[in-house]
C-alpha cells in the first residue's frame, strides 16, 4: 500500500494461485485508509471466488485480456502491469473459496497502517 501523488491510497496485490500454477498482479485506489482495507477485504473475497475464470480469461485466452481488464474493472481492480513489486510487502496466504478470516485481516490491517505511517513520516522529515 502506498499513496500516490493525488493523495490516494493504492493498493497492489500479487495474487498466487497455487491450483494453477500462475500469478495475477491487481491494483486499485481508495480515498482514505478505512476505504482502502473495506475495498482489500472485498478484492481478496473477489480473487478467491473468482479463481478459474481469471485463470481462464488470463491464462487460457491471454489473446483476449481485454475481458479480464473489464472483469476486474468490474470488481474495482485493474491489471497491474507493473514489473516491480515493493520489497516491504505484507504476506498473507488464504485456502482458495473460502472468506477472509478476521484474524488474518486484523494483523494485515495493522502492518499496513505502520507501513503508511513510516512512509508518511520519512516524508515529513524531507
Amino acid at each position: 500500500m502506498e499513496r500516490n501523488q493525488s493523495g490516494k491510497y493504492c493498493v497492489r496485490l500479487r495474487v498466487y494461485y497455487p491450483r494453477h500454477a500462475w500469478t495475477l498482479n491487481v491494483y486499485f485506489l481508495a480515498g482514505s485508509f478505512d476505504r482502502s482495507m473495506k475495498k482489500l477485504e472485498e478484492a481478496l473475497d473477489f480473487l478467491q471466488r473468482q479463481e478459474e475464470k481469471l485463470w481462464f480469461w488470463g491464462v487460457d485466452r491471454a489473446d483476449d485480456m481485454g475481458f479480464s481488464a473489464e472483469f476486474l474493472k468490474e470488481a474495482g481492480m485493474k491489471l497491474d502491469r507493473r514489473m516491480d513489486f515493493p520489497k516491504r510487502a505484507t504476506s498473507v496466504t488464504l485456502a482458495p473459496e473460502r472468506e477472509v478470516p478476521a484474524s488474518v485481516l486484523g494483523p494485515m490491517r495493522r502492518g499496513l497502517a505502520e507501513a503508511v505511517d513510516l512512509v508518511r513520516a520519512a516524508a515529513a522529515g524531507d
